[in-house]
């Protein structure tokens, strides 16, 4: 009986030890921020001063990308670690299914002795049905954490409106500093149960509207903002045809209107991440003052960019730089110093934040997971083999779904689109030198070899689209229409309709909306 006992405690001290020994890792999502929209990424007009200290204790990864830039698909991604065309998750497809979220990292991690926790915007259905809609609480995994505080839909700036969040209104009204309140209760209560814990927040900032905290009015007050070098539409005469079809180019007019409106909107844009960066002095104090942050890993990070005016783009969508990049910070207080404040310039994307993750907490990842993990990059970058990513955009109007590839240096998308006014169109950017995409060497002899190379890439990918991707939700399709080799007649059934044609149809619906005394929204404020 006596060894029975000694051995029971034995086995338990065992387990406290592994306990503390594996990390607490925190994931802070911001929704629609461009790494250009972070002081530690080179713009010294916004204000992101615990961003930057984040990136001087870590690691800052240059060249991270969203595989896609949208945020129903960008969040799938980041859950399972795998690209849209296998979680058959976005906006016209469907929703994420329940078997594909089982092996989600929050799934693996509670199954694995975590004590898991989200709060936010989750941003997509969890469901075996057709509807990607999330503002039922019946697609959405309440039980799937320990600790569940996320909300409806796109979720709402007022705090009082989130039904598991409402209790910090009072002292907190403003949706963002009120996630980093939570979080200060949610370590507290995972610190007694004594297991290491996985805490995901997604803000809701800076997505539209843009209702900044009033709380920060005094930091941006009376400054005035330069505009991108690439803004504006005659900086988008050399772009596909195909680009400047749908609503990213068209609508989204609040930053073109005038110089009044353009700085009024980036104001308030840069205003809500500034209030993301002080929720994250929030929880870094939080862990100081409890004592858990020499063993708490923070990877901040969003889920696509945003194009602020860059050749009269509003929104994302696109795989151009400002909308498909995100800063990528992440800090693990047991790297060594010397370790500590690089500036990483490989390629990193969305995919590699479940498997990096996983490996944080010593779980292996599944084998169908697409994404790396980053630690080896920090620790062995010389190890780090991967060179590319793709790039996809497969959902809108038919013109600008379209995929591309890109490197370090350079960046190759193919637009698939035709018709009788345009053909199908290559873009080829040496990004390494024209981060603003100013210049196409598609069509340059100096480029050919170049040109090759990046198709021969984007040819590899297309044929993992063909042997990996899902039947489910409309995805096969894109093996057919992302083909460099497919005709118009081989496109022709996958085509959803053009882009008047869809506009056409939707002012006829907004019509008859308005008839039955519906109010109609507005160009750009989609909930997408």
């Amino acid at each position: 009986m006596k060894k029975v006992i000694l051995s029971l405690i034995i086995c338990a001290i065992t387990s406290s030890s592994f306990a503390q020994k594996r990390p607490n890792i925190i994931f802070l999502l911001s929704d629609d921020q461009a790494s250009i929209a972070t002081g530690c990424y080179g713009n010294d007009q916004v204000v992101t001063p615990n961003m930057d200290k984040l990136a001087e204790e870590g690691i800052l990864f240059e060249n991270h990308y969203n595989t896609t830039a949208i945020c129903a698909a960008s969040r799938a991604i980041i859950l399972t670690g795998m690209y849209e065309y296998k979680t058959g998750c976005n906006f016209d497809h469907g929703p994420l299914q329940t078997k594909k979220f089982a092996k989600s990292y929050p799934v693996i991690l509670r199954e694995q002795g975590y004590y898991t926790g989200f709060a936010g915007k989750f941003g997509l259905a969890v469901s075996d049905g057709n509807s990607i809609k999330h503002n039922k609480w019946d697609k959405l995994p309440v039980d799937a954490f320990d600790n569940w505080a996320g909300g409806l839909g796109q979720t709402s700036y007022k705090t009082a409106n989130n039904k598991y969040m409402s209790k910090y209104a009072e002292a907190y009204p403003h949706s963002t500093r009120a996630y980093a309140a939570w979080a200060k209760d949610f370590i507290v209560e995972a610190k007694q149960t004594d297991k290491p814990f996985c805490m995901s927040i997604s803000f809701k900032a800076p997505h539209m509207p843009f209702s900044p905290d009033q709380y920060f009015d005094y930091v941006y007050e009376g400054k005035k903002y330069k505009k991108p070098e690439n803004y504006g539409a005659e900086n988008a005469t050399h772009l596909a045809p195909q680009a400047v079809t749908g609503r990213q180019y068209k609508s989204y007019d609040f930053w073109r209107d005038s110089e009044e409106s353009y700085q009024e909107t980036i104001k308030n844009y840069n205003q809500l991440i500034h209030g993301v960066d002080y929720a994250l002095g929030m929880i870094r104090k939080t862990l100081e003052e409890q004592g858990v942050a020499d063993n708490t890993i923070i990877i901040f990070t969003s889920d696509n960019g945003y194009s602020c005016g860059a050749h009269n783009f509003g929104g994302k969508v696109l795989p151009y730089e400002e909308s498909s990049k995100s800063p990528l910070i992440i800090y693990d207080p047991r790297t060594p110093l010397k370790k500590r404040g690089v500036r990483q310039e490989k390629i990193t994307a969305n995919i590699d934040m479940a498997p990096t993750i996983l490996s944080y907490a010593g779980v292996k990842s599944p084998a169908n997971m697409d994404g790396e993990d980053l630690g080896l990059l920090i620790k062995k970058p010389k190890k780090f083999k991967r060179e590319t990513v793709a790039l996809t955009n497969m959902w809108g109007n038919d013109e600008i779904q379209a995929m591309g590839v890109v490197s370090k240096e350079w960046k190759y998308i193919f637009w698939q689109y035709e018709d009788d006014n345009m053909n199908p169109t290559e873009e080829l950017y040496h990004i390494g030198i024209d981060r603003l995409e100013m210049s196409n060497k598609a069509s340059d002899p100096s480029a050919k070899k170049q040109l090759e190379k990046m198709r021969s890439i984007y040819d590899v990918q297309l044929d993992k689209i063909r042997k990996e991707g899902t039947k489910d939700n409309l995805y096969q399709k894109y093996s057919i229409l992302f083909d460099r080799n497919a005709t118009a007649e081989d496109k022709k059934p996958y085509l959803l309709g053009t882009y008047d044609e869809l506009q056409k149809q939707g002012k006829e619906k907004g019509t008859k909306k308005n008839k039955k005394g519906k109010k109609k929204k507005k160009n750009g404020k989609k909930k997408n």
